[in-house]
């Protein structure tokens, strides 16, 4: 297993990271459980949760498995969405923050988390308030790092300065949503990752588990799985190539002699400023095969065939711009 810094800070994270998303859905005590081992003994170091998955079990069920080990892994967790049914249950409120982190500690049996994400964008709550109450979280040590997810390039790089001006605790990384079907990141938000030296962690690198070798070109639902079950198959998010995109991951999956889930996580991880992605399973099987991806490199060839297949179309003002470099360097020439 690779161990790399999350960004420019200081902390070290496993490239691969265990989601728990199915805990409390789909996945009991007992598995979860034994998920947790098997991915420790795997050299998984980073466990990925937030408040209301499952309603809050994927928490309890991760503290309780960690138990004693806690100190040795770097958990996140995400607050954003509602805790309960009063006006102040969700956003980004001083109050909820405050509210919401009290409540994770608890279910996970831990007096602090290494990593605590903005889950979404909250248009009622100003930055500032928001920053500073995490920022009052890391003096209290009761969050070691801020972080956020699914927040616009702008909005982003707008939090950094703000935090920056009013000297207060910056984003130390971003998770967003990436794989070889949803590639949107890598027009804005990978670039101002860069920039201000966030690192990246990427969910849903398998489309939901359209990647995964369970679907078929073609094939929209697969019994058994998210598709048929109707929650957390992001599709409408899929390039229109999806199809196509998935035809060209099996043959060059057969190709290098691995399975499909490992060869389209092995390319997320090859990606410039990528820290970890996150792999969710309903059952040890799953997770044994995922992290074998953590254990080679797709060489040259397979990763131009993918790259190729999933690559963006150009939009303006990247569009416009694309041929600017030459001119320029066609000037200077003469």
């Amino acid at each position: 297993m690779e161990y790399r810094r999350l960004g420019r800070c200081g902390l070290k994270v496993s490239e691969l990271a265990l989601g728990t998303m199915t805990f409390g859905r789909g996945t009991g005590p007992s598995e979860a459980a034994r998920m947790v081992d098997a991915a420790l003994q795997a050299g998984i170091n980073f466990f990925d949760t937030a408040d209301t998955y499952g309603d809050g079990e994927a928490e309890r069920l991760l503290g309780a498995a960690l138990g004693r080990r806690r100190p040795g892994v770097v958990v996140a967790t995400k607050f954003f969405n509602p805790t309960g049914s009063g006006p102040n249950d969700s956003g980004m409120s001083r109050v909820h923050i405050m509210a919401a982190l009290e409540q994770s500690l608890r279910r996970l049996q831990t007096d602090y988390v290494d990593l605590y994400y903005v889950h979404h964008v909250d248009e009622q709550t100003p930055l500032e308030e928001m920053l500073r109450a995490l920022d009052d979280l890391v003096h209290q040590g009761k969050v070691r790092y801020p972080a956020c997810s699914n927040y616009e390039a702008w909005r982003l790089t707008e939090a950094w300065w703000r935090a920056r001006a009013a000297n207060l605790y910056e984003f130390v990384c971003y998770q967003g949503q990436y794989s070889l079907v949803v590639r949107d990141i890598e027009t804005e938000i990978v670039p101002a990752c860069q920039c201000r030296g966030l690192g990246l962690v990427a969910w849903s690198p398998l489309g939901g588990g359209f990647l995964s070798g369970k679907y078929r070109p073609g094939q929209t639902e697969v019994a058994g799985t998210r598709s048929a079950e109707n929650w957390a198959f992001p599709r409408r998010y899929f390039s229109p190539s999806a199809d196509q995109i998935l035809a060209t991951l099996l043959d060059v999956a057969a190709e290098v002699g691995r399975s499909p889930a490992q060869t389209a996580l092995r390319w997320v991880l090859e990606q410039p400023q990528v820290s970890a992605a996150i792999v969710g399973a309903r059952s040890v099987a799953q997770l044994e095969d995922n992290v074998q991806a953590a254990e080679w490199r797709l060489d040259e060839q397979a990763c131009a065939r993918l790259d190729a297949v999933s690559r963006l179309p150009e939009r303006y003002p990247q569009s416009m711009e694309a041929q600017m470099r030459a001119r320029r360097d066609a000037a200077v020439a003469h």
